[in-house]
Order: C-alpha cells, then structure tokens, then sequence
C-alpha cells in the first residue's frame, strides 16, 4: 500500500540523505519536502502522513492525514494546538533516542554534587584555594535516596546508572507499571509531597504536560531536605525559576543543577546565573552521538508499520502531550 508522506517546513529535522533513504526503504512511498507554508498547506491536503508540525492551517485541510510524527520528543509550547487534539491524526515521537546521552548528564551532575565540584569550581575561577570541610562537600551515594520523577526511558537510565552507585532509587510515574532496574518502588503522582522530605536528590525527567507545568514551586521546595539536590533535564516548564532562585538563596535547598529553562535561553540578567551552589548547561544533555541515525531508523520503522497497518512505535497520548 503506498501513501504519502510530507516532511513539513522547516527542514531543519531533516537531515540531507533522509528523503532517499525513506523511498529507498519503504516501496511505493512518496515523500515531499515542502520548502514554504503554502506549498505544505497544498502538499497536505492528500497526505497520509506528515513530520514535524502541521500549522491549524494545514491541518484544517489535511482530509486524508492519519499519522503525524513529531521532529522532538518534547515539542515547544502550542504544538498540541486545540485544532491538533480534535483531530483524529494519530501523533508519534522519537522518545527514547536519547536516554544514554541524557543519563550521563544526569550522573554527572550527581556526581558533581556528591564530590562538591559546584562549590571547587567557583573558587577555581576566582584563583582560591579553600578546602571546605568534607561534610559539606561529600554526599556517601549508597547512603542517599533519589527521587525520579518521570520513569520513561531516560528516567529509567538515570535509575539504573544511579542503582550502579549504590543508591536507593524510587520513582515517579502516572502511567508505568513496571518498575525498571535499580527502581525501589515506583509511585504515583500524588505520592510526590509525601516522598520529597527523605530525598537527597530530586531528578526530574518529566515531560511538560498540563499536569507537570510548574509542579515544582515555593510550596514544593520547601517540602525538600535543606540539604537536598534539584536536577531537572525533563522540561524547563516543570520547575518555576524565580521560586528556585529564592529557595537557593534562603538555603531552603542546597542545590540545582538544571539543563532546561522555563525561559529559553535563559537570560543573561536572570538571577538564577548568580544564585549559590548552581550548575546550569545550555539544553544540550541530549547532545551525543548516532542522534540522527536513531531517528530516522525510527521514522523508516513507522513508515513500514504504517504502510502495512501494523501499530505504530512512540505513540502520543495528545491531551497529555506525551
């Protein structure tokens, strides 16, 4: 069965070589990269399938379209359009490429913490040579608990890498069954406020859903350890800036690491660049190799399944945008 797919303006998901690779892999396929809105919006009223995303423009004369893979696992804001949840297209994504790549950074910013490298960088750069006392610069992992909030893949991988440490790991998921390897126990949601009080380190994973959006704020931090670690590599929406930087600075935590924003870039008056004990990276802890690989095996992988009616790989439940 052919179908069509179109790769929807900007082509900057699309890596030179993808468009011969999917024609090549999928027989009777036929893909289409429109290079301005209004060819998309022509190209889309007999497609099948679509990649990146589809303005309420086209989607309003998409009649045909039954498949939509997103270009990133967490899209930005608005994507999940009203338009695009009543519609009946089914929305896929390419989580899960990216869980090594994003474990490791999660690690690393345990293990920054646990040998005080946030408090001997500082004093590195201003040429100081202050050894601090070891019990405010150590953390003993096999005596520390990590709280995971988001238990997909990448949290699964940061469970297990902080498990090898000797870590009691539990995690935070509204949907997962299973506890992955090196999770304790796995809890719900609404177990959150309960669990936050024991944690050493709170790592969020989280997508950004309407459920997570600003779910770490005054209240929540300050249901933490004073001594206890923030990182969040899920989504900048989940953690409210100002509410951290304030919680820093009145020691009511005792560090954060963060690789998102919830405004990016994060500007560079912002006080959270200043604030005590404060690892921030530029949202590159999915940087890695064999990225673009991993997505268009993915992408081939679904456009067979899809030409063959079979299940489709990464499917999105659209109201919670994951």
């Amino acid at each position: 069965m052919a179908f069509k797919l179109v790769m929807m303006p900007p082509q900057s998901e699309v890596t030179p070589g993808w468009l011969s690779r999917l024609e090549a892999a999928v027989p009777g396929i036929a893909v289409v990269a429109p290079a301005t809105d209004e060819e998309a919006r022509r190209e889309i009223v007999d497609a099948d399938a679509a990649y990146g995303a589809v303005p309420a423009a086209a989607l309003a004369v998409a009649e045909k379209l039954r498949w939509l893979h997103s270009a990133l696992a967490g899209p930005p804001a608005g994507y999940y359009s009203p338009e695009l949840l009543a519609h009946p297209v089914v929305v896929t994504n390419p989580r899960g490429i990216f869980s090594d790549h994003i474990g490791v950074q999660i690690m690393t910013f345990v293990l920054a913490f646990a040998r005080g490298l946030h408090i001997y960088f500082p004093q590195q750069f201003a040429h100081q040579w202050n050894p601090q006392p070891r019990d405010a610069t150590t953390v003993y992992l096999p005596e520390s608990l990590a709280v995971i909030v988001g238990v997909g893949g990448i949290g699964a991988e940061a469970a297990r890498l902080c498990a090898l440490f000797g870590m009691r790991v539990l995690g935070v998921d509204p949907r997962r069954e299973d506890a992955p390897e090196g999770v304790a126990a796995l809890h719900r949601p609404e177990a959150l406020d309960r669990l936050l009080p024991d944690a050493d380190f709170v790592i969020l994973t989280a997508p950004h859903t309407p459920q997570t959006e600003g779910m770490i704020d005054a209240a929540r931090l300050g249901r933490m350890k004073r001594g206890a670690f923030l990182i969040n590599i899920g989504r900048g929406a989940t953690v409210r800036l100002d509410d951290l930087n304030q919680a820093l600075r009145a020691g009511e935590i005792g560090s954060a690491a963060l690789d998102v924003f919830e405004i990016e870039p994060l500007p560079p008056d912002h006080p959270l660049w200043s604030a005590p004990n404060v690892i921030l990276t530029p949202h590159v802890a999915w940087h890695g190799p064999f990225l673009d690989e991993r997505r268009i095996d993915l992408l081939i992988d679904n456009c067979r399944r899809f030409d063959a009616g079979e299940p489709l790989r990464n499917v999105v439940d659209k109201a919670n945008w994951f």
